[in-house]
Parts: structure tokens; sequence; C-alpha cells
């Protein structure tokens, strides 16, 4: 591999504002009409050779692009870094993919699940967006996991080149998670099927005209490992090494020690995509907070048992303030109550960068979801809303409480978290596999802390035969 760089990371310590195509629209229209406006071009010549792209001035849009099954809000912390070293809001977006999880054969429909062509056309369409809205030719693309699949294929297949700067791919399966005929067989992740092969084909992985870079781990990224564990395979070989997340001939930058999801999210990551797209290091990694957030945000649903990222109407959210030692509400009355429309927006809400905060969701058919979340630095569109999910075994406990770390896992002996002062069921060990754990408690009702390194979150107990859930919610 040519241009490798390795960072070592700082062990525990870790940490759009637009957001997807549903909620960029209306904020698009005006450009879009203009653009309507605009005289046809004259007809054009007879193609000749490709020049190279003219250089536009200042920093190119960046376009955030989620991994499988996820949505645009896990980049909050990477939009809040990039403001604070001075990109505008309207510089920032980030895509909402409308079936966020993978085929499991590619060639193969399945309800409520995308190809990866359907995620090649959506990402087309909406950088098209993204450049009438900005006026500019050229955007860069960040992406996490299977985002980086979109890309590739969206700059190789879909004449993508033609409007990317430059691609940062954090934590991509580029090689896949398995080279095999038998273990995951048609999946976009195997690397020994249609889809990967086509991508890496020919002697390297860049794209003429576009500035090409990978964000790996040394080896805790659980999708590039040479054991099939979390493939469902133990024991089984995988055909990948520690490196399936490299791109041929391009930078690579290694995170030592952090996991799959941190090597998109850790401030060490941000540091690397920043520097790529701006050509220097960011002036600073921390988040300058701003006193009064506004904050706003899209409910979404579930179909089939597979979280989506249409928005849902009727939703009924609450907002609570919330004492930061015990989680109890401040107030019987809730600082901001709204009912979704079709475009699912649950604000805005003004708040406050000091004050926690517990998010009650209600949606039909669904659990009504108790949020408790540490505050917000800044405004943030992406403060998106899921409901939560009772897992077997759930109906029988008094109360339910899950910790969830959604932009990275919990490593056992590499990080500190606890829930109550106990570990959280779930939680694997070894290399970081687990984005949350849950423990079970009684029905009466009670403070609960959760802890992650540095971060405490306060929530209280709500009964599970009344179908009420509860999350502690980390933004590191």
């Amino acid at each position: 591999m040519s241009g490798g760089e390795k960072i070592r990371g700082f062990g525990p310590g870790r940490r759009a504002l637009l957001g997807a195509a549903a909620t960029l629209l209306p904020m698009l229209a005006p450009a879009l009409v203009r653009a309507q406006q605009t005289p046809p071009p004259p007809p054009r010549q007879a193609p000749g050779p490709r020049r190279p792209p003219v250089a536009e001035p200042g920093l190119p849009p960046v376009v955030f692009v989620h991994g499988n099954g996820d949505s645009s809000a896990l980049w909050i912390n990477d939009l809040w870094r990039f403001e604070a070293n001075g990109y505008r809001r309207n510089q920032l977006f980030a895509i909402d993919f409308t079936y966020p999880s993978a085929r499991r054969d590619d060639a193969k429909p399945e309800p409520f699940r995308s190809s990866t062509d359907d995620q090649m056309k959506e990402l087309a369409a909406f950088v098209t967006q993204v450049r009438a809205a900005t006026r500019r030719r050229r955007v860069a693309l960040v992406a996490s996991s299977r985002g980086g699949n979109a890309v590739r294929n969206y700059l190789k297949n879909g004449g993508g080149a033609e409007f990317v700067s430059h691609a940062v791919l954090c934590g991509v399966p580029n090689k896949g998670i398995v080279i095999s005929d038998t273990l995951l067989p048609g999946s976009e992740f195997n690397g020994a099927f249609p889809f990967l092969k086509g991508l890496n084909a020919g002697p390297d992985d860049l794209i003429a005209g576009v500035e090409m870079m990978a964000i790996r781990s040394d080896k805790l990224d659980k999708y590039a490992q040479p054991d099939g564990r979390f493939i469902g395979a133990p024991g089984k070989p995988t055909g990948v090494g520690f490196d399936a997340t490299e791109l041929r001939g391009a930078k690579n930058v290694t995170l030592d020690g952090l996991d799959h999801r941190e090597v998109a999210f850790h401030k060490l990551a941000f540091a690397a995509m920043y520097e790529h797209i701006a050509g220097k290091p960011p002036a600073s990694m921390f988040i300058a907070q701003e006193p009064l957030p506004v904050l706003n945000g899209k409910v979404t649903g579930i179909a089939d048992g597979l979280y989506t990222n249409i928005a849902v109407s009727g939703a009924e959210v609450e907002i609570y303030e919330v004492d930061a030692k015990i989680g109890e509400r401040k107030s019987a009355v809730a600082v901001h109550r709204k009912t979704t429309g079709e475009d699912g927006m649950w604000g805005p809400y003004i708040g406050r960068s000091d004050m926690n905060y517990e998010f009650v969701l209600r949606m039909s058919a669904q659990p009504v979801t108790h949020t408790y979340r540490s505050p917000f630095l800044r405004s943030s569109d992406v403060v998106h809303l899921r409901p939560a999910q009772f897992a077997k075994g759930d109906e029988s406990a008094g109360a339910v409480v899950a910790i969830s770390r959604p932009r990275g896992y919990f490593g056992v002996g590499r990080d500190k978290f606890s829930l109550d002062g106990k570990m959280p069921s779930g939680i694997n060990d070894g290399v970081p596999g687990a984005s949350t754990g849950k423990l079970a408690f009684d029905a009466q009702p009670r403070t609960v802390m959760a802890v992650f390194n540095n971060e405490t979150i306060p929530t209280r107990t709500w009964p599970a035969k009344d179908n009420h859930l509860v999350i502690a919610e980390f933004l590191n």
C-alpha cells in the first residue's frame, strides 16, 4: 500500500447540519427553481479527451454518507467539529438512505432492504441537490462502513468522479468482510462476488481526478478480522485481514486502538478527514459550545423488524429537562411537545448546552421510548429519533434500561463503562463489537446511572409492563 500513515489513539478518551434528502428538499427548492429558469446551454460539441477538473475557490461542500442500518444522526460530532474549524452550516450535508439495511444477496430483492444500485442512485440524486444548493460543481464525500460502497460505486460506475473532489472512506470493507463462495454468498460485502470484484478490478483503487483516502483501525475493526466470529462463523477463516479496509494506491491512515465505527466518528478520525479535504490540520479537534443550541430532527420507523429512514407522521415527542445527578424531571411539564407531520420533524426546540434531557417518543404499535441524553453542545438538525424494541425476555422484567453508543462500540478492558455500577449484558469481550447493552430492574421507579469513560448519564426506570423502554445514549 502506498501513502500509509499511522496515528496512535488516546486510549479511552473519545469523543447538516442539514440532514436527509427528505429534509433537504425544502431548503433546496429555491436553487432548483433558479436552475429550471436558466436558459438551456448551447448544443454540446462531440466529446473530446476528458479535461482535468477546474479548481474551485474555497473548500468544497462536504456530504456525509452513513453505514448499514444507520442514519445521518451518527455524524453529529463530525459536523460540529467541521463547523468549529470554519465550515458554514450550509456547506455540510448528510444523507439518509431510505432503506439503510443491505440485502442479504445483492441480486435478490428483499422488502425494506436496499441494493448497491439503490444506494448509488440515492447518493447521486443527493449530490446533485447539494451541488444545486451550493452552486458548486464538486463536493467532498465522507463515508462510514457500507456508505463507502455507495461512494465507490458512484465514483466508478455512476458518473460521480466528475462531481467529487475528495473521498474519505472510514472503516469501509473495501476488500470485503469475507472472501468466500460459501459464507455470505451474494452479499455486497463478500469480495468473491460481483459487486466488490467489479470495484476492485484493476491495479489500484484510485479514481482519476478524485483525492482518495481510507481511514482504518489497526486490529480492532470487527469487519476486518481473519476469523469469522462477527459474521456468524466463529473459527472459520474469512479470507481477509486487518487491512481489508485499505484502498490500493491511496493514502491510508491507521488509527490505533479505534474500532469499526470510531474510525469515522472519533476526533482523531475527524482530524484525518479534515486535513485530507482542507489541505491543513484542523485548528481544533474540540467542539465550540453554543449557549442556546437549536435542535431538530426526524422521527423514523421500523418495517418488518428493520429500521428505515422514512419519516413518521403522528408521532408524539416530548422533551423534559432532567437533573444531571439523578435524572428526575425538573418539572412535570414538558419544555417541548409536538406531534409530527408528514415530514416527521419533531422540532425546532431551543435548548441549553448545559442541560441534560429526556426525550419521550410515542408512536403507533411501538414501545414508548425514553431516551436520556447528555447536553447538546451546538445546534443540530440531525437529532433523529427511532423507537426502541423489546427483545425476547424483556416483557417479564419490571423495567429495562439500555446503554447505547451509536458512534462506537464498547471495548472490554479498553473503555470504562457501566450501568448501575454493573457490566451490562450483551457486551462481548475481545475486539469491540457491540454498541448497546442492557440490564433488567424491578418495577420500583429509581435512578440508574450510565457511565462511558468521562461521560455520565442519569436515567430513570419506567415500567416495561406499560410498554416503556429506557435508553441512555452517549454522544462520544
